[in-house]
């Protein structure tokens, strides 16, 4: 079985420039809990996090960005803007995450269907989701059946869906890629015989490689 997931990176100069301006953003984030999107709808790159957790933008998406960076770079010779990704919280009040498959509010039945219509207008070509509630909320943004309940969606689940949704990627349409919103303590290996691979290099080279594919479809470069 290919070990699945996500986007540590060979820092060069550029990267790093990257990395500090994305610290520098996630201090922003942890400082503004009314804030709830940052970027651009326009942008073909689209990020769902869960409020309850809002440093997984830093700890999970930062190193896998780097990855990402680092192959395109290799290969392309440029690098992604990363200035306007579109950047969401699933829910406005993290009150209303639901922990179980039968309790979800009305509320969350609202933010789904306004996020729906944002989906339905702007369509992202990659909406990348993180942790269990996320991607379940994802799924039923697109009605995708059965529904599950967040808990359903654990490492090895998760990893299946990611495998999923690189290799039936179709830069026509909105591709949902669900990634892990913790890894071990350590930050380098999930505690799992199949995702014994360092996570941030196998889901940023995954993500890399399909944007690498689709560079002449996707308007993310910088100039």
């Amino acid at each position: 079985m290919d070990l699945p997931m996500y986007i540590v990176v060979i820092i060069n100069a550029k990267v790093g420039s990257d990395l500090s301006s994305l610290t520098h953003s996630e201090d922003i984030l942890l400082n503004n809990r009314q804030k709830r999107e940052w970027g651009e709808k326009t942008y073909p790159i689209w990020l769902l996090f869960n409020p309850k957790h809002p440093a997984v933008r830093h700890h999970i998406w930062t190193p896998i960005l780097s990855v990402i960076q680092d192959n395109v770079f290799r290969k392309l010779r440029t690098r992604i803007d990363t200035s306007n990704i579109y950047i969401r919280y699933a829910v406005s009040d993290s009150g209303i995450v639901p922990n179980t498959q039968n309790w979800w509010d009305t509320k969350v039945d609202r933010e789904i269907n306004e996020f729906r219509e944002l989906a339905d207008e702007y369509e992202p070509r990659l909406l990348i989701s993180f942790g269990a509630f996320p991607y379940e909320f994802v799924r039923r943004v697109y009605t995708i059946k059965p529904e599950k309940g967040p808990k359903y969606w654990g490492t090895t689940n998760l990893g299946d869906e990611f495998t999923k949704s690189i290799d039936n990627f179709d830069i026509n349409r909105t591709n949902r890629i669900p990634l892990l919103r913790r890894i071990v303590a350590s930050g380098k290996f999930v505690e799992d015989p199949f995702y014994s691979e360092n996570y941030f290099e196998y889901a940023g080279t995954k993500i890399s490689e399909r944007i690498i594919e689709n560079k002449e479809r996707l308007d993310i470069w910088m100039e």
